[in-house]
């Protein structure tokens, strides 16, 4: 294939990675073929990177030689391409790290590395592929012959890999308790809720605004959901609390209500549509047992179907809106600061 083209592949390819893997941050049930596109995309790039690194050796080479800054950025690139593949792959099938971090998340800091990188590199290099090139009957037999052998390996690298979800997440301490992994999204690590001080507010839009002592309420609505984490793992479990309709009742959304936010002690916050909230549960205990405060007690968020970041922890206030609050995407960068 020719260089332009290799280099308009590699571009996609990873414009692409790194679109459906952010989107993949937000994924629903319905969205699993986000999940599908990212891995075959980035199977795919292992060979028109190889393509790429063994047209460009000579030069490679030469410029080592002659310590050239513009060498030195192509091959910091290859390092960060080659490293995200790679932790990608080595998640598939079973490779794990000590310490916090999963590799998922290794992979997804050293894919959006490789993105930036990638830009300042091919700012002016990139070429857009002559005509002839691409009505070549050659070149696309080639590039197509490329893109099948990639989706061939992506396939065959899940039916070798470990067990996942669709979303590449592993299971973890399902039905076991408080006994699943403890993770914050950026910084949240509150002190610990004093139970007995402790309540919770209901306000925004509706007829009447409430502020709840735990004796107010009756935590007996059981609910099983499976909480999935960006980090990389999965945990079922058995939730029991406040159910989020009941909740609202007592309130009643004003004409126009159409979103519920769950705010968390430490600002930390996030929205369910209305309809989409009543299905949800202020949980209190997981599998008979009150929920840890790395959990989240005295109340943390359970959001079926949405990804572990959105089940918000350590809930103080439910606020009702007319529309959706957009700063919360702020929030939950900032709220541990």
């Amino acid at each position: 294939m020719d260089a332009d083209v290799v280099d308009y592949s590699l571009l996609a390819g990873v414009t692409i990675a790194l679109a459906t893997g952010l989107a993949g941050l937000v994924a629903r049930p319905g969205d699993a073929w986000l999940f599908l596109l990212h891995g075959g995309v980035g199977i795919t790039l292992v060979g028109f990177l190889g393509v790429k690194l063994w047209r460009v050796r000579a030069r490679v080479r030469a410029g080592v030689r002659a310590r050239s800054g513009r060498v030195a950025v192509s091959i910091l690139l290859t390092v960060l391409a080659v490293a995200a593949l790679a932790t990608g792959v080595a998640w598939v099938f079973g490779a794990s790290l000590p310490g916090a971090f999963t590799l998922l998340f290794v992979h997804a800091v050293l894919g959006v590395a490789t993105t930036v990188v990638l830009v300042g590199h091919l700012r002016d290099r990139l070429r857009i592929p002559s005509q002839a090139s691409l009505r070549d009957r050659r070149q696309t037999l080639s590039w197509v012959g490329m893109v099948t052998l990639g989706a061939v390996a992506y396939r065959a690298s899940n039916a070798l890999g470990t067990a996942r979800r669709y979303t590449g997440s592993r299971e973890q301490g399902s039905g076991e308790g408080n006994d699943f992994p403890v993770t914050a999204w950026v910084a949240d690590d509150p002190d610990p809720l004093d139970s007995g001080a402790w309540t919770l507010s209901v306000t925004g839009a509706v007829e009447t605004e409430r502020e709840f002592e735990r004796s107010d309420l009756a935590f007996d609505t059981e609910q099983r959901a499976l909480l999935d984490c960006t980090s990389g793992w999965y945990s079922e479990h058995d939730w029991r609390g406040l159910s989020v309709e009941a909740l609202l009742g007592t309130a009643g959304p004003t004409a126009g209500a159409s979103w519920v936010q769950f705010r968390s002690v430490t600002g930390y916050r996030w929205s369910l549509p209305l309809d989409e909230a009543r299905d949800a549960l202020l949980a209190t205990h997981v599998d008979g047992e009150p929920l840890s405060h790395g959990h989240g007690r005295p109340m943390r968020l359970v959001a079926p179907g949405r990804r572990g970041f959105q089940w918000v922890k350590w809930v103080t206030e439910v606020r009702v809106w007319r529309r959706r609050d957009y700063s919360e995407w702020v929030a939950i960068q900032v709220s541990g600061l």
